[in-house]
């Protein structure tokens, strides 16, 4: 996740628009279950319809925090950025839709259960990346945890995110490899370390190519 323009870094923006997540592991699975229960409730064969990825639901982002485009006409989708949230998924989508934040991804994923939201349009420019060249050529999908807390990278969110980029790669032509799906941290200028190092991403890429 990444402000758009010079605003505070990622961590300070996450904490000034939601409260600081202190609960345990058991409670933020409890939040991520009712949330996914709450969105598959009345109206989710709307969304679904209105996702780009099927598995998904549709959550907008505030209009402000992405900008409208028409891609891959108007710029080649060439990357996928991987992120982890540093928030609960609760936390993190009220910042998503918080006009005032200037941050988006196209998609998160839950960690309790893999559940999906899509919060941008694949086709728009999200604003997670730090990076003007990157943001325009890439899809970002965060994941619900905290670097250092390894517990929060469950097989359901390894799974459901892998299948995701698999897709997306197949949608836009996308190599399946560590060249193309890269780290937040790896994108120029960033001064963020996620997914960090406990992050597996021999499993991960192993997941998106089937093998």
């Amino acid at each position: 996740m990444e402000a758009h323009g010079r605003t505070p870094n990622r961590r300070t923006l996450l904490r000034s628009g939601a409260l600081i997540a202190t609960a345990s592991l058991g409670a933020a699975v409890t939040t991520a279950g009712a949330h996914a229960a709450d969105a598959t409730s009345t109206g989710t064969r709307g969304r679904r319809a209105a996702a780009d990825y099927p598995p998904t639901h549709w959550i907008p982002a505030s209009s402000s925090n992405y900008r409208v485009s028409d891609r891959p006409t108007s710029y080649p989708i060439e990357l996928v950025v991987i992120h982890v949230t540093q928030e609960t998924f609760q936390d993190a989508m009220k910042i998503f839709q918080d006009p005032a934040k200037q941050v988006s991804a196209h998609y998160m994923v839950a960690s309790a259960d893999g559940y999906i939201g899509q919060f941008v349009r694949e086709k728009d420019v999200a604003w997670h990346a730090g990076n003007t060249d990157y943001n325009n050529r890439s899809i970002g999908i965060e994941h619900e945890g905290w670097v250092d807390q390894p517990e929060w990278f469950t097989d359901a969110l390894y799974e459901s995110s892998a299948a995701l980029t698999a897709a997306v790669c197949d949608r836009f032509a996308i190599p399946k490899d560590r060249a193309h799906i890269i780290a937040h941290s790896e994108v120029p200028g960033s001064d963020h370390t996620d997914p960090g190092p406990l992050w597996d991403w021999d499993r991960y890429i192993d997941l998106v190519n089937g093998v």
